[in-house]
């Protein structure tokens, strides 16, 4: 385990992680404002699996952290940092299960993750996009004190459509007002 928050454990992916990986990344709803397609094949997932396990969250890159439920120690979604080079910004998303939705979940990981960014690992910058039509997320990263930064007007070619991306960022400064 990486992080522990009262409902959540956030730890590295795991082989038996690949079929509930598949599953709610190839929900139509949950795939629908991401950059992949459903569904998503079980091989495909597999690979996932083992790109992610090798990652390290010390290390530039990106590192994903598995969402797992404590009461039913299962997986329930993912949260994606990308660290920057000079380890001090960070980009963030996130993919939560479609059942799962709506129970705060996902605010509860990406307050985790933030607590451990802005906190004992000292970064002084966290960003996030997404498709301006993802009005959850959006209004999700609102709560946790993201400012909206800026809207790109039909800036990513998305299944077959162009899509408008917003753009918020938070300071480590901001956190602490």
């Amino acid at each position: 385990m990486l992080l522990e928050t009262p409902r959540l454990l956030l730890r590295r992916f795991r082989p038996e992680d690949a079929a509930p990986l598949a599953k709610y990344r190839s929900d139509p709803a949950v795939a629908r404002y991401q950059g992949w397609t459903a569904p998503l094949s079980l091989d495909t997932a597999d690979q996932f699996v083992r790109t992610f396990a090798e990652g390290s969250p010390e290390r530039p890159g990106w590192f994903q952290y598995a969402i797992e439920l404590k009461a039913d120690r299962c997986l329930v979604g993912d949260v994606g940092v990308r660290l920057h080079e000079n380890l001090m910004q960070a980009e963030i998303g996130f993919t939560l299960a479609g059942d799962r939705q709506g129970h705060g979940y996902a605010a509860e990981a990406v307050t985790a993750v933030l607590d451990d960014l802005f906190g004992r690992r000292g970064l002084h910058r966290v960003s996030a996009e997404c498709d301006a039509r993802n009005t959850r997320s959006a209004r999700l990263l609102l709560r946790l004190g993201f400012v909206q930064e800026g809207l790109l007007r039909q800036a990513t070619w998305l299944k077959g459509e162009w899509t408008d991306d917003l753009r918020f960022g938070l300071l480590a400064s901001d956190r602490r007002a």
